[in-house]
């Protein structure tokens, strides 16, 4: 919750600040991304997707994972992994625990997700590397601003 005020008090600040000078203002773009040691229906990770408000906050990030797999589980922490097996858990069936998250402002999200893949999720040598299967999205401007109409010609 501290991180989300933070965040929100630094998209404040830049709101404030004349964003485009050749054009119509947009949202700041946030993407916050990491390990966040929660599945999807956790409460912490439904608090940063605005399906759930905690202490009178609520925030919207679109879940990059979710924008592009839809019903794909895209487990990050899974017993594929063999350092899994060996580690403190070696009971985890596997879930989603990492996430590349966009912020959406009045108008929805203010990047384009085109795409969203696990990568090193494959030993190279031999060597695994990490206990977690990295997430990598591909973000890209939309064709105009959200909240704007785009020109027609």
């Amino acid at each position: 919750m501290r991180t989300a005020r933070y965040i929100e008090e630094l998209v404040a600040e830049r709101r404030s600040e004349p964003l485009n000078p050749d054009g119509p203002d947009t949202e700041p773009h946030v993407v916050l991304l990491g390990d966040f040691d929660a599945a999807p229906d956790a409460a912490s990770v439904r608090f940063w997707t605005g399906r759930q408000s905690l202490a009178g906050i609520s925030v919207c990030y679109q879940d990059s994972w979710s924008a592009v797999r839809r019903a794909e589980p895209g487990h990050t922490f899974s017993p594929d992994n063999p350092l899994i097996r060996v580690g403190l858990m070696p009971l985890d069936r596997g879930r989603r625990i990492d996430y590349v998250l966009v912020r959406c402002g009045p108008h929805g999200p203010t990047l384009d997700v085109v795409d969203c893949r696990r990568v090193l999720a494959e030993p190279v040598d031999g060597v695994w590397a990490s206990d977690h299967f990295g997430v990598l999205a591909d973000l890209r401007l939309p064709p105009h601003p959200p909240g704007t109409w785009a020109e027609t010609r």
